[in-house]
């Protein structure tokens, strides 16, 4: 029924300011019809979008949201990235290219399989969210920074049982959700202080160790350092064992 409405007629009496969008790869309308339309309402305005789908809140939603906005008010809303307070934990074993060299790469990879299934338990107990894994290292956000230094310590004395040892580090700050990951000089600054623990060490920033006051962790002074690529001295923290 809707193919058969013709209204190539009445298009040049249209007086009302009109915005036509059309998305260029769209499979159902050819973007040939929106322009038609557009050469023949006057003042008509034709805004071609990428993307193939042909109802509007499939796809990119926003850049049709973006362009009504700024054909109604004449000015387009400025996107914040979606931010969140979050404490980053970094896992990472400790000398792990001799030992898989020692392993050979099968065994190796059953100890990396098992390391992470005892991981992601100890974090499911203590409500971290698990971001990603990468070669032989963890990464996972807390809500919570006092539950996500107990889960580092948790770990680290877990996987002793299969003959490992990590380094943790942890940092709380704001960090970009970037789909299921996140993003952000907070990240980058507890990689950073991982990257300092020795192995069977828990690290943790100042910004950490204020945060938990009050909590009963007992969190030892561990020297002031520049962290590589994060502005200014950072005083880190070990917890205690």
């Amino acid at each position: 029924m809707n193919r058969e409405i013709d209204v190539r007629n009445i298009l040049p009496a249209t007086r009302v300011p009109t915005l036509i969008l059309h998305r260029t790869a769209e499979r159902v309308i050819d973007v040939e019809h929106a322009r038609y339309m557009a050469q023949r309402i006057p003042g008509a305005k034709l805004v071609e979008l990428p993307g193939e789908d042909h109802v509007a809140f499939l796809g990119d939603q926003g850049s049709i949201l973006d362009e009504i906005e700024q054909f109604l008010t004449g000015r387009r809303h400025a996107h914040e990235p979606e931010r969140v307070l979050a404490t980053v934990l970094f896992v990472d074993i400790a000398g792990s290219t001799a030992r898989a060299a020692t392993l050979g790469d099968h065994s190796w990879r059953e100890l990396l399989e098992t390391f992470y299934a005892r991981v992601r338990e100890v974090l499911h107990q203590y409500r971290g969210r698990e971001i990603n894994t990468s070669g032989d290292g963890f990464l996972a956000t807390f809500d919570g920074p006092a539950r996500a230094v107990r889960c580092a310590s948790a770990i680290r004395d877990t996987v002793r049982s299969l003959n490992l040892e990590v380094r943790c580090g942890l940092h709380t700050g704001e960090c970009e959700l970037v789909g299921n990951d996140v993003a952000g000089i907070a990240v980058h600054t507890g990689a950073r202080v991982a990257a300092l623990a020795a192995p069977g060490e828990v690290l943790v920033s100042q910004t950490v160790r204020d945060l938990v006051a009050g909590s009963g962790l007992v969190l030892e002074e561990y020297g002031t350092y520049t962290l590589k690529g994060v502005p200014n001295e950072w005083r880190l923290f070990r917890a205690a064992d």
